[in-house]
């Protein structure tokens, strides 16, 4: 059976591959503050409210028609595969979408 939108926010177990940068996460709660008000950042958690459209897609739900993702950023390391050391880093754009844009799977308008 699917979880509800509840259950994904309140489930502790399910979190994304978010590292803790406090840097990313004030960038994107500061577009939630845009978008949807000072109050909404009581509900704001980067680790469960905001992910990719993949990740909701995985979790049985989609991004509602005409919403616009979240531009943020993920930092790459590359290691050695001998040493195990970074010997490379490069930041990647990702596009986010916050819990308030998605819908269920099966109750996607058309």
């Amino acid at each position: 059976m699917m979880k509800s939108l509840k259950e994904v926010l309140d489930d502790r177990t399910e979190v994304t591959n978010w590292t803790g940068s406090e840097k990313t996460a004030a960038a994107v709660a500061d577009e939630v503050r845009l978008r949807y008000g000072e109050s909404e950042l009581a509900n704001f958690d980067p680790a469960r409210s905001m992910r990719t459209f993949r990740s909701w897609l995985q979790l049985g739900f989609v991004p509602q028609k005409g919403e616009r993702a979240i531009k943020s950023y993920a930092v790459v390391e590359v290691k050695d595969e001998k040493s195990g050391k970074v010997v490379k880093r490069f930041c990647r754009k990702i596009n986010l979408f916050y819990y308030r844009q998605v819908v269920e799977l099966d109750s996607k308008k058309v």
